[in-house]
């Protein structure tokens, strides 16, 4: 028998499909590469057990068919990312009075592109043109970057159907934070947990009791000093879990290693942690919420230091600009990368649906001094929230101030040097430049020497609260 007789319309090798009789163990790259090749060009269809080039039904029995199926699932699982969307189906025809089935893959056009086949740990690309699957040109690549539609991943369905047993924990958790609220399943739905098959979306997965792959990984770290190259280290430990897990075990974490003190405030005593809970907790969701999921091989870390808590997420920013250091949380302004999983937060109650978290963490610490004041900063690749620790007296503080070099500052002076080393690590008030300089904080000094560096771009001058705040900008200048 041929496919022919039991699909509709007769197909032969081409852009849109491809059949294998078998699915090659030794050379997994073989057959793997199609699927990658047709999700990064418009889709097609890819049969298994069907003879290539004549369509010629070789088949399977039925169990052997449910093992194939695994196997080819599990394959695609570890070596493609992201993830192509596809459909598998069975199809089902008699030969001789038997039962057998081939099976079926659609596969539908990336919505993020390029499709990376990872084998090995070298990375390849491939774009299927011509009835053929080849490597992606340099110009195919860009081109798919360009044109990628940037569908977040945790809206993408997945291969799971919905179970509600499976979801005991992120029902404890709504209960936990919704004073004993029960969480019910249409609620779920009209978040858009589950599509209209059935079928668990890409951040609902992330919330199953059972999930202990890598897309939720942290790593947290407790160091003797202040640094991680030149301290000791006292603990790393490494956790994989759901998302409400995960959350609970760096809360943990931290909550059991943190000091606590005792400090005098407007002639009272009050007694406070090393990180006010509130201001940690925001962090935590934070870092869970706007996490970069597509990013593979990463971790949120958890760092623990003398002087302060860094919690740092994979990825930047969505859809921000790169930002410095920044002590004015308030300002910036990044668009939700995880939609669904931000609506079963919100839904949870521990996250704001306006996106004020930082404004809380800065209301936690607004009776601090500048050297205890929380700050961030993000690149291309992560973004990091740090949180001194308010029962470290010396708040966080620069142990070095660096050599730079820099083009020559139009209308400069001989304290630009001095200015923009002192100012490279950490933000300054205009007084406290003087007083590193040795000068009075005068109208001058701050005209011709401040304002001067400012208006060409080498110093960036913000405001908190009343204060005006000056640091150097990163891109102007280079350490020798």
């Amino acid at each position: 028998m041929y496919l022919e007789e039991i699909v509709e319309e007769t197909k032969l090798e081409s852009d849109k499909f491809e059949s294998k009789a078998v699915l090659n163990r030794s050379d997994i790259i073989g057959w793997l590469k199609s699927i990658a090749g047709f999700a990064n060009a418009s889709g097609g269809e890819f049969y298994i057990r069907v003879e290539d080039k004549t369509n010629k039904l070789i088949g399977f029995d039925r169990e052997d068919a449910d093992k194939e199926r695994n196997y080819f699932n599990n394959q695609v699982n570890e070596h493609l990312t992201p993830r192509p969307q596809m459909k598998i189906s069975f199809i089902r025809y008699e030969i001789k009075g038997k039962e057998r089935f081939v099976i079926r893959v659609n596969i539908e056009e990336s919505a993020v592109k390029p499709v990376i086949l990872k084998y090995k740990n070298i990375p390849s690309i491939f774009m299927r043109r011509d009835g053929f699957t080849n490597g992606a040109t340099y110009e195919e690549i860009i081109e798919m970057s360009v044109k990628s539609k940037k569908t977040q991943y945790d809206i993408l369905v997945s291969e799971i159907k919905y179970e509600k047993e499976k979801f005991g924990d992120l029902h404890e958790f709504y209960e936990k934070h919704n004073d004993g609220k029960k969480l019910n399943e249409k609620a779920l739905r009209s978040l858009g947990f589950v599509n209209e098959d059935g079928y668990l979306l890409n951040g609902a997965v992330l919330f199953l009791d059972d999930y202990k792959e890598k897309k939720t990984e942290v790593q947290c770290s407790a160091f003797s000093g202040f640094s991680k190259g030149s301290e000791r280290i006292v603990t790393i430990n490494r956790y994989n879990g759901n998302i409400t897990s995960t959350i609970n075990y760096i809360m943990d974490f931290v909550n059991q290693r943190m000091n606590h003190s005792i400090i005098k405030l407007d002639h009272a005593r009050i007694n406070i942690d090393s990180y006010p809970a509130r201001a940690l907790f925001e962090g935590v969701i934070n870092a869970v919420a706007h996490r970069d999921y597509y990013l593979d091989g990463t971790q949120i870390q958890i760092d623990m230091f003398k002087d302060r808590l860094e919690i740092s997420s994979p990825g930047g920013f969505y859809r921000s600009e790169k930002l410095g250091k920044t002590y004015d949380l308030s300002g910036v302004i990044s668009k939700r990368r995880n939609e669904l999983i931000s609506g079963v937060l919100v839904a949870c109650n521990v996250m704001e649906a306006a996106g004020t978290g930082f404004d809380k963490i800065m209301e936690e610490y607004a009776f601090a001094d500048m050297v205890h004041k929380p700050y961030i900063y993000s690149t291309s690749d992560h973004f990091t929230l740090v949180l001194p620790d308010l029962t470290y007296d010396n708040g966080v503080e620069d142990k070095m101030v660096p050599v730079l070099n820099f083009k020559p500052v139009p209308n400069g002076t001989e304290l630009d040097g001095k200015t923009l080393s002192f100012c490279y690590f950490k933000a300054h008030k205009a007084s406290e430049i003087a007083k590193y300089l040795g000068i009075t904080d005068s109208t001058y000094f701050r005209k011709k020497v401040l304002d001067n560096l400012v208006k060409h771009g080498y110093l960036e001058k913000s405001k908190i609260s009343r204060a005006t705040f000056y640091k150097t900008d990163p891109d102007r200048v280079y350490m020798e």
